[in-house]
């Protein structure tokens, strides 16, 4: 007992100290796990030994969790309309990968029953640490973003086969004497069965969590949630995904790939919301786990020992890799931004061959001698694949990826007479611009995604293709002649790019920009922006005033008090434009100034309001209001 709290303890501080510090570099948390880990290891402080294999196996459930949380976030609609990219893609990206290190390894002397299994096992990529990498950036929802959630998903199907013919490749002979393993297990629990019967099992797994997810499970939750009981519930959500995961074991499958098919049936239930609050915390503290037992499990002598061969192998395989993956989205219509993220997210090499590696030395196929530096290379693969997003993020992409953009896809043709500009259709340019067409409000929307402007077309609404940073793009879009640009694009870095484009190729058009916080908001002021939008605002001040209404206020005080609490806000920032905020006592000094003195002057409206209040609409502070009372500012004043 006392070794496991250590252990725990061990653990959970090296993640709490080591992943601030690396997210506050811009390093990510994932690369934080994977060096904090490298530092409590056998070969840095010590503080974890050979037990880390262990950690890495158990720790391998968060990748589980991880897919069923995935799973959840997915309509079964959407899942079909990737059909295509997961089958061609990732078809084509496990097959080709497979070829080309099956042949480095035959060109290397290895017999070529071991060269296939090898390349079989590399050609599979980090499913936990490109997932989490990506959704910590927002790029999951690009193209190249969905492309390699494909891929990976389709290698997660792979491995199935692959546990069926890793013991064709080899004699064996050590399989009955072989420690247990669980995927060894669960391959062999049907060994035995003839091979209709085999299939039919595997479809009989499927079929149960499909048909008990829809008509079984949400019933079970329905009653559970009666109970008003959370931590009941959070009970029956693990208890879901640990018996689907043994279901899948049972059958010879891959116990992620069975989870994220119940997620995907359990998406459109009024519980996947619970069911992913519930999982959450625990998909990342495993996941938090198994990248600090990966970065434990570097073998730092034996790289020492064989340091040519082992770094030999791992950039050797990621180049390899890397050059399928980027014909692969060459091929598929992904160029410039999206094919480099596709291509730099995917080359490593995956968690799953510590499994496969382990079960085809008990098979027979490889001995300790081919698997030890390959594992070793298999983790150094992995602790690089956030340095290379992060290079490929600040270096690559800013410099080579926007030249490339206009060959995604034809730049649509578009009329260049309309007023306004939106660029970025999601839910807040979508919002804008419907209201601006039922005012009958002509706009030009340019949208970066090809897939959505389809979709948005499919819908009747003019949505064109094209990206909203490139000075030709917007001349030709009308930037000249219009009045305006509504920018509302995914991300802070977009926006501001848009920004300077305009500022400095259109100086007339006037920018109405969106925020997705405050600190967001003080750059786009300080950029020169006098329309900025901080995006939950006026949702936060409706709800706000709602919450007074129901408290007693009258509804011009509640509606006067949140019109009054945006202003003096807006006040805030233009006061904290240009204080530096990396001189963290003089902002927060400054900030907290600013919030004591929308306190004090809400807090003396209140009071002055008095007697006053059942009067109704005041007439002196609607003057003050809308700007014709004092000129203070202070609605008090005024009252």
């Amino acid at each position: 007992m006392d070794a496991f709290l250590t252990q725990a303890f061990v653990y959970l501080l090296a993640a709490v100290v080591a992943v601030p510090i690396a997210k506050r570099l811009g390093l990510g948390s994932v690369l934080g796990y994977l060096i904090a880990g490298i530092v409590i290891g056998p070969d840095v402080l010590g503080f974890v030994g050979s037990e880390g294999q262990d950690v890495l196996h158990f720790a391998e459930f968060g990748v589980v969790l991880m897919l069923f949380v995935i799973g959840l976030e997915l309509e079964p609609s959407l899942l079909w309309r990737l059909r295509g990219p997961i089958l061609g893609m990732g078809g084509l990206q496990v097959s080709l990968s497979t070829a080309a290190i099956t042949g480095g390894g035959l060109a290397f002397g290895l017999p070529w029953n071991e060269a296939l299994a090898v390349g079989m096992i590399l050609a599979l990529s980090s499913t936990a640490i490109v997932l989490q990498t990506l959704g910590e950036k927002g790029q999951l929802e690009t193209s190249g973003g969905r492309s390699a959630f494909s891929v990976l998903l389709f290698q997660d199907i792979a491995v199935i086969p692959m546990l069926a013919l890793l013991p064709l490749l080899g004699s064996g002979s050590h399989g009955a004497e072989a420690g247990e393993s669980g995927h060894a297990e669960s391959a062999s629990m049907l060994a035995g069965l003839p091979g209709w019967a085999q299939t039919l099992a595997v479809l009989g797994a499927v079929a149960i969590i499909v048909v008990g997810g829809r008509y079984l499970i949400r019933p079970l939750l329905r009653a559970i949630a009666r109970t008003r009981s959370r931590e009941v519930f959070t009970a029956m959500a693990l208890t879901l995904v640990i018996g689907i995961a043994l279901l899948m074991q049972l059958v010879g499958l891959s116990a992620a790939l069975g989870t994220f098919l119940a997620g995907v049936v359990l998406a459109t239930s009024e519980y996947r919301h619970e069911l992913e609050s519930n999982i959450d915390p625990f998909k990342g503290l495993l996941l938090g786990l198994f990248f600090l037992a990966v970065g434990a499990s570097i073998d730092f002598g034996l790289i020492a020992e064989q340091t040519g061969t082992i770094v030999g192998i791992a950039l050797g395989v990621m180049l390899l890799k890397f050059l399928v993956l980027f014909v692969l989205a060459k091929g598929f219509g992904l160029r410039g931004d999206p094919a480099l993220l596709f291509s730099f997210a995917l080359p490593q090499m995956g968690e799953f061959a510590f499994v496969l590696f382990s079960f085809a030395t008990q098979e027979g196929v490889l001995g300790s001698e081919i698997v030890d530096p390959l594992v070793a290379a298999v983790a150094i693969s992995m602790a690089l694949t956030p340095l290379l997003l992060l290079v490929n993020d600040r270096v690559i992409r800013p410099r080579f990826g926007t030249k490339e953009s206009e060959e995604t896809r034809p730049m649509d043709d578009m009329h260049a007479g309309a007023r306004v500009l939106i660029a970025g259709f999601g839910y807040f340019g979508a919002t804008v611009g419907r209201l601006l067409r039922a005012k009958n409000v002509e706009t030009t929307v340019l949208e970066y995604d090809s897939d959505r402007v389809d979709l948005l077309r499919d819908m009747g609404l003019e949505v064109y293709y094209g990206d909203a940073t490139r000075e030709d793009l917007l001349e030709i879009a009308g930037a000249r002649k219009a009045r305006l640009i509504v920018i509302a694009l995914p991300t802070p870095e977009m926006t501001m790019d848009v920004v300077r484009t305009v500022q400095k190729h259109f100086p007339e058009l006037e920018v109405f920009a969106r925020a997705f916080d405050w600190p967001d908001a003080v750059d786009l002021r300080e950029a020169g922006v006098d329309h900025v939008y901080w995006q939950s605002l006026d949702t936060a001040m409706r709800a706000g005033r709602d919450v007074l209404s129901e408290l007693g206020f009258r509804a011009y005080a509640a509606q006067r008090a949140t019109r009054t609490f945006v202003r003096l806000d807006q006040e805030s920032m233009e006061a904290l434009m240009g204080v530096e905020r990396d001189d963290r006592s003089v902002y927060v000094s400054v900030a907290r100034e600013r919030i004591e003195n929308l306190e004090r002057v809400l807090r003396r409206d209140i009071e002055s309001d008095g007697g006053a209040r059942d009067l109704g609409w005041d007439p002196d502070s609607l003057r003050t209001e809308y700007g014709d009372g004092d000129a203070s500012g202070d609605p008090a004043a005024a009252s």
